[in-house]
């Protein structure tokens, strides 16, 4: 109830986008390999500013 208007933080918001596009990039690695590809270099790119952003 009190965290409803809480404000999400640049970490929790890349977290939760590297978690989506993980997501993502399992469900298309059983269809479409390139578009698997795509979603985990994109992952890969959101990790890395997650890292950044920790350190």
């Amino acid at each position: 109830m009190f965290g409803l208007f809480k404000k999400k933080s640049e970490a929790e918001k890349l977290q939760e986008q590297y978690k989506k596009l993980m997501s993502d990039y399992h469900r298309l690695s059983t269809t479409d390999r390139a578009a698997s590809d795509a979603a985990y270099a994109q992952a890969d790119e959101v990790a890395k500013k997650l890292d950044a952003l920790t350190k």
